[in-house]
């Protein structure tokens, strides 16, 4: 026979009020009830009904996540982590929808109107125009962004964002004080891409070198199907140079960190011949010496993640739009110029 809710209250001498309040709105319970009415219910093999649970609350208990890019990424996991990490244990359940190319997401903002099935939209790192807000804010729900570009004017409800500028300056002005002026940035193509993060970076840097007198040289690393970077392109773009730059600084660690391996295995030392600096400070820079700029996209979505749940509780936010601070992590893959 299975176990019932009544079951349950009985048990942990609660009513059965708070034990439903105990999987959809843990807010409303102390921890130590909470803990003990969730122990007897895994003890008793009992879950409540997410279907009924949704219809006396009229809320679907599932919010919408549109992500720019293949979800394996560094930046794209850790988001997805730390929405999961607050969001799950509030009784939410998470629909990603990845938005890899420009027809996927035409696809996604034609088919909104029968999606209307979340309790909040969040769009991580990739722009969105005018119309695609509009269509977003007409679904009648909380939208919250991360890494999106200038949320306010944009009519986001709430946003958290790194300092790319910040982040990039800082890149450009490590490279510039250890004496480099021949130097190359490594991007995507930042006509295509979903991410406006790609083209904010770009410009700050190139932006800071130009104030030195410097005019970086730009190559474009392509993207194959998968998503992959095509980093001996790259090599081979370099090495076509009449001269090759003592200093790189890449877009992010996932071409950063390939293309080191690449550049030794073709004879070229780093930071010996060639210094070089990544963007996202994500796995394995730090075993591997990696000079970045640090973000916590992690730490940067937790936070997006309880805006989230305010908003749709209609709690008042005291600093919807937050900025945090990059860091630079100076490690061995650069040096002064020789």
């Amino acid at each position: 026979m299975a176990t019932s809710i009544q079951d349950v209250a009985r048990e942990a001498g609660v009513s059965i009020s708070t034990v439903s309040r105990s999987f959809t709105r843990p807010d409303l319970v102390s921890a130590k009830t909470r803990e003990r009415v969730l122990a007897i219910a895994d003890k008793l093999n009992f879950s409540l009904s997410r279907s009924a649970a949704a219809l006396k609350s009229g809320r679907s208990l599932r919010i919408a996540v549109l992500m720019s890019g293949h979800i394996r990424l560094w930046f794209t996991a850790s988001v997805i982590e730390g929405l999961n990490e607050v969001l799950h244990t509030q009784g939410y359940d998470i629909s990603v929808f990845q938005i890899s190319s420009i027809e996927e997401r035409k696809e996604f903002f034609e088919m909104l109107p029968v999606r209307r099935n979340a309790d909040a939209v969040i769009v991580a790192s990739f722009d969105i125009d005018n119309n695609e807000i509009a269509q977003l804010a007409s679904v009648g729900v909380p939208i919250v962004g991360i890494n999106s570009v200038e949320p306010e004017a944009r009519g986001f409800t709430a946003a958290v964002n790194i300092d790319d500028v910040q982040g990039s300056t800082l890149a450009a002005r490590h490279l510039i004080n250890l004496g480099h002026r021949r130097i190359t940035y490594i991007s995507t193509n930042r006509e295509v891409s979903l991410s406006f993060s790609v083209q904010s970076r770009f410009d700050s840097f190139t932006a800071c070198c130009r104030r030195e007198g410097i005019e970086p040289q730009v190559i474009v690393c392509k993207v194959d199907d998968d998503g992959r970077y095509e980093i001996s392109d790259v090599v081979n773009q370099l090495i076509s140079q009449d001269e090759m730059p003592t200093a790189i600084a890449c877009q992010e660690d996932g071409i950063a960190l390939p293309l080191m391996f690449q550049l030794e295995r073709n004879g070229f030392s780093v930071p010996g011949d060639v210094s070089l600096i990544g963007y996202d400070d994500s796995f394995y820079t730090g075993d591997i010496g990696l000079t970045t700029i640090r973000q916590d996209p992690v730490e940067m979505a937790r936070v997006a993640a309880r805006m989230t749940l305010d908003l749709i509780d209609e709690k008042p936010i005291e600093q919807p739009y937050i900025v945090f601070p990059a860091q630079l992590k100076v490690r061995s893959s650069t040096s002064r110029v020789k």
